[in-house]
């Protein structure tokens, strides 16, 4: 019995769109998260960038269960002495919507330079238009 590995030119990329209107802050991610880093395929390898681009729309209309809405909080650290940052939900909401889905993926894919580059394959957009029409992204349904 052999294993295929597929090298880097054999991979091909699609373009999906996964509108988040309504869903589920953490199911969403989590699903978002997985065709970024590529398990949807069964040629998936870990140590390669298997996934596929993702442009996701109506970020700012994202449902969070619970009290999250006013209890969540993001954490920021500029890397100098006592200048933490705490950022309520609420107002990530109000002031850079996208962020929120851009966060919670983040915190789903490996944090090293593959993590780093599969991260870039996420587009986020607040409101129902997007500039990647050429690419003719498929619907993601989850």
């Amino acid at each position: 019995m052999k294993t295929k590995s597929l090298k880097s030119n054999e991979i091909s990329k699609d373009w999906y769109i996964a509108n988040a209107e309504g869903k589920t802050l953490g199911r969403f991610a989590s699903e978002v998260a997985k065709v970024l880093r590529g398990k949807h395929k069964p040629t998936f390898t870990p140590h390669m960038d298997m996934g596929d681009f993702v442009v996701v729309i109506n970020a700012e209309k994202i449902n969070v269960t619970g009290d999250k809405e006013s209890n969540k909080t993001y954490f920021k650290h500029t890397g100098y002495i006592g200048s933490t940052s705490f950022t309520k939900l609420d107002l990530m909401r109000r002031s850079h919507p996208e962020r929120i889905v851009e966060k919670a993926v983040w915190g789903m894919l490996p944090k090293n330079r593959l993590g780093r580059a599969i991260f870039k394959h996420l587009k986020v957009y607040t409101g129902p238009s997007h500039p990647h029409e050429a690419q003719k992204p498929k619907e993601l349904s989850f």
